[in-house]
């Protein structure tokens, strides 16, 4: 929750809005994600030396997926938190595992990290709410004004402030729009020209990162994680790994030194195939089976015939082993693919509930099918939990664009699967009255009826852009024309409960220009001197 209080702040969340996203700060970041203690030592001096001292103002640390930036990002983000001779002003974690849009939209980072100063420093809360007061619009506007508006002119307030403020955004290549991540870029230097502020970036080395950065140079400072000695690296994974494996409870009685050097040496600098392959292995009560898997892993290493390196190499093991056909059925298998594509394109956090009740199935037997998968997909103890999702990015990447053809997926199939998933949820949960009010007069309820499950708050919100992601949107329009007959006024109830009435009117008319229905619809709505809300204004 935010610390400052009254007006200001009331001014500021209003004003902010959606822009704010709570799930991309550093203190939503699990504990776990953090650097070993011992480990990346000379990376993280490096870092605080910089924010310390340092004259330039950006530092973009550049590395391969799976080289443990984000693991870094958190551990700097606590340590500057305590660091007295720094101002953290906060983090923006951009993701695409954790299945939620705004983290992949780079038009939210601003808003998000200005909101979050202003939690850490009353005056510029201060400054902030004068700014917003003039321009309550300003969090909605192109990135170049967000950064005038929204943190340029209020950090003028802390402008005799002789401690630097750091701000970071981590994994920026995750967001989905590189055009708005170019202007972000542009934006940054600007800032950074002028102001007492500093920024961490941390990314894969994509070509449109690379190249707005380099033409700054004379204000950044660059590392390259795979420039960083590897026999340093390397001990550091074979460190990581040792004490995960001797915290078991037969302690380091059922591997060797050998197996650690063996493993450490084939992670080849990725900290994400150490997490892996601890995750198959350990993935077991049996130590016979434990060890079988080590040896198993090992052997694979030393015979890989993959081509893009040890990471693919353990996903192609784990993903072996899970499709056995001795173990599993074909009808099983492609359920299980089912399953992960709709993981992989899903919008927004789901748990295994709403997704067993998107897909017609049971819980218990969904999750049953993704047990053999656990070493790469993150499954919630509570199957409530809005938490499925892919451990690490590069397992979807891995999945879309690099397994072999038998085991290869395509997200197409996850569009398809889930718009069709959205419209069946919405045709069977959508009925009179579904936010339970007494009168149609009376303002929503401030917490969700329990008649909105997850999974209809999800059809509701973004059918729509699975529907757009498949090459012929059009074979859905009956399923479209059959729920929309009967059932529009109350998805507009529904979208009107979740606070999302406007989103309602784009939506319908984005669908416009592809579905025959969706169009007379919206020619039906244009009848009216207003968008939805003042059509039907008790859905307000």
């Amino acid at each position: 929750m935010l610390s400052f209080q009254g007006f200001e702040r009331c001014l500021i969340c209003s004003a902010i809005g959606d822009r704010f996203v709570p799930a991309a700060l550093d203190d939503t970041q699990r504990e776990e994600v953090g650097c070993l203690a011992g480990t990346r030592t000379r990376v993280l001096s490096m870092f605080l030396n910089w924010a310390k001292d340092d004259p330039m103002r950006l530092f973009w640390l550049a590395g391969l997926a799976g080289t443990g930036k984000t693991s870094i990002a958190v551990t700097l983000c606590r340590m500057l938190q305590e660091d007295p001779d720094v101002i953290f002003g906060g983090a923006f974690f951009c993701s695409r595992t954790a299945n939620i849009a705004e983290l992949t939209d780079a038009r939210c980072i601003l808003p998000t990290l200005s909101m979050n100063l202003a939690e850490r420093s009353t005056v510029f809360a201060a400054a902030l709410s004068t700014q917003l007061a003039v321009d309550s619009r300003a969090a909605l506007k192109p990135i170049s004004v967000q950064m005038v508006q929204l943190l340029q002119q209020p950090l003028n307030s802390l402008a005799s402030s002789v401690r630097p403020i750091i701000l970071l955004i981590d994994a920026l290549d995750e967001c989905s729009d590189e055009n708005e991540v170019k202007k972000l870029l542009r934006a940054i230097s600007t800032l950074a020209c002028d102001a007492q502020v500093k920024f961490i970036v941390t990314s894969r080395p994509e070509t449109h990162i690379n190249t707005n950065l380099s033409l700054n140079s004379s204000h950044n400072t660059i590392l390259q994680l795979h420039t960083i000695d590897k026999a340093e690296v390397t001990e550091d994974i074979r460190l990581y790994i040792d004490r995960t494996f001797s915290e078991q409870p037969l302690g380091e009685s059922w591997y060797t030194a050998c197996d650690v050097d063996s493993l450490a040496s084939h992670a080849d600098g990725l900290f994400i195939f150490a997490s892996t392959v601890i995750s198959y292995v350990l993935d077991t009560e049996s130590v016979e089976d434990r060890i079988a898997r080590l040896q198993t892993a090992e052997y694979a290493m030393k015979d890989s015939k993959v081509a893009n390196g040890p990471l693919d190499t353990v996903y192609d093991l784990v993903l072996t082993r899970a499709s056995d056909t001795a173990k599993v059925e074909p009808k099983e298998l492609r359920a299980t693919q089912q399953v992960l594509a709709c993981i992989l394109t899903a919008r927004m956090p789901l748990s295994i509930v709403a997704l067993a009740e998107m897909l017609g199935r049971k819980a218990d037997v969904l999750r049953a099918s993704l047990r053999r998968l656990r070493s790469v997909v993150h499954i919630p103890e509570d199957v409530n939990q809005a938490e499925l999702r892919t451990v690490h990015t590069s397992f979807g990447d891995y999945l879309f664009e690099r397994a072999r053809d038998e085991l290869r997926i395509s997200a197409a199939l996850g569009h398809e699967m889930l718009a069709k998933a959205c419209l069946g949820v919405m045709g069977k949960q959508l009925h009179f009255n579904v936010s339970q009010m007494r009168s149609s007069h009376e303002n929503n309820a401030i917490l969700r009826p329990d008649t909105v499950t997850l999974s209809l708050e999800y059809s509701c919100l973004h059918w729509i852009y699975h529907l757009d992601a498949l090459p012929q949107p059009w074979i859905m329009e009956k399923d479209i024309n059959d729920m929309f007959c009967s059932k529009f006024l109350f998805w507009l109830e529904v979208m009107s409960v979740l606070g999302r009435i406007q989103r309602a009117s784009a939506m319908l008319s984005f669908a416009a220009t592809t579905v025959r229905y969706l169009r007379d619809t919206n020619w039906y709505l244009t009848r009216f001197s207003g968008p939805v809300n003042r059509a039907f204004p008790h859905f307000a």
